[in-house]
């Protein structure tokens, strides 16, 4: 286990979305960003985008564990199988070019959530996404977006014996 780098008081917004309560007002996550929960792990919409095409998903564990150093070997495979689950929903929902991962760690790694998330991009040719700031994302946006995902995401093979 990493030594934590949340700040004194710390309410994660994650903790919060799986517990099903969005209620402190540094949370700017709602509950209907979420587009799968089970016993290890959920996917949401991310609150932020990055260009004009907006609705990234996030795959994160439903325990609070901080870095990627942290988590147990069956919540990370689980992510891993989820990361695929959710690439393939993606394309079958929206038809992006690609789709890109990408996690962070650390202050350092420009980690600014302190619970562990692996976002999920769909990616369109010249999208420029690493070029972008990250902006805010309308919540009717993300429930849209949370609904289409979810309407196709198979998590049946995300499953471990």
């Amino acid at each position: 286990m990493t030594a934590s780098h949340a700040p004194e008081g710390y309410v994660c917004p994650f903790c919060g979305l799986v517990a099903g309560d969005v209620s402190d007002p540094e949370n700017r996550c709602e509950l209907t960003d979420l587009v799968y929960q089970d016993e290890d792990v959920m996917v949401f919409i991310a609150v932020d985008g990055f260009g004009d095409h907006e609705g990234h998903a996030m795959i994160s564990p439903t325990e609070h564990y901080e870095t990627l150093y942290d988590l147990p070997d069956r919540v990370l495979q689980r992510i891993g199988l989820m990361a695929r689950q959710v690439a393939l929903a993606q394309k079958q929902a929206w038809s992006p070019d690609g789709v890109s991962t990408r996690q962070h760690n650390e202050p350092a790694g420009n980690q600014h959530v302190w619970h562990y998330h692996l976002h999920v991009f769909p990616r369109w040719h010249d999208d420029q996404l690493y070029r972008h700031l990250r902006h805010p994302v309308a919540p009717e946006v993300r429930a849209a977006k949370a609904r289409e995902l979810a309407a196709v995401l198979d998590a049946g093979p995300t499953r471990l014996p």
